[in-house]
């Protein structure tokens, strides 16, 4: 088996790498969720917790992804303590992982209320209906929710976006690229850079990307 490598030298931009994995990822055919990734986050208690999420947009410049929940669940309280963050990708097929560590922004308003529009209306429903992470007696309780979601917008052309649900942008600290190899010799980099102090919209100002390579 041919195994693939890392380019040598290591790009200044792990993150175009990066763009051009999930791409060929989704392009397979063979991932049902290309963009899956594993999110980890850390509650007040200390206690690390992780989940599957759904990348919905890789930003090379300035540096970010996002994905979608609701923010009054334990991962969006996890989040509103401490907002330090990582996540993997995995491709196995491909023979390419990718992990990625950062801080996570709320998204701007525009950016949750565009992507809640293109969801299909169920899914719309859905993120009203549900306090995600909450405690319920029964799954028919949470059905009940639905129902009255559904008979409440009935009439509505355009459902909005409530308040609690929406995006999160991981601004970039750090990420790591690693590629199958022959005898467990993986091919793996990483990129660090420094992000400063959160700005009052949210955003970054990061500095530029270090490289090193590391044994598997």
């Amino acid at each position: 088996m041919n195994f693939e490598q890392l380019p040598e030298p290591l790009p200044d931009d792990p993150l175009k790498v990066l763009n051009a994995w999930v791409a060929e990822a989704r392009d397979s055919g063979i991932y049902p969720n290309p963009d899956a990734m594993a999110l980890s986050t850390v509650d007040q208690n200390g206690q690390p917790a992780t989940r599957i999420v759904l990348c919905k947009q890789l930003v090379c410049d300035p540096g970010f992804v996002v994905f979608y929940t609701n923010y009054g669940s334990a991962k969006g309280e996890a989040i509103a303590g401490n907002t330090a963050v990582s996540a993997v990708f995995h491709w196995d097929s491909m023979n390419r992982q990718a992990r990625i560590e950062g801080r996570a922004t709320l998204s701007p308003t525009q950016e949750s209320d565009d992507y809640f529009a293109s969801r299909d209306r169920e899914s719309q429903v859905g993120a009203w209906a549900s306090a995600q992470s909450q405690v319920i007696q029964e799954r028919s309780q949470l059905l009940r929710a639905m129902q009255a979601m559904q008979q409440r917008f009935a009439a509505t052309a355009e459902i909005p976006r409530p308040a609690q649900w929406g995006g999160y942008r991981i601004w970039l600290s750090a990420v790591e690229l690693w590629t199958r190899g022959e005898a467990r010799l993986h091919d793996r980099a990483r990129w660090q850079r420094t992000l400063g102090t959160v700005l009052s919209d949210g955003s970054y100002q990061p500095g530029d990307w270090q490289s090193c390579r590391l044994q598997p």
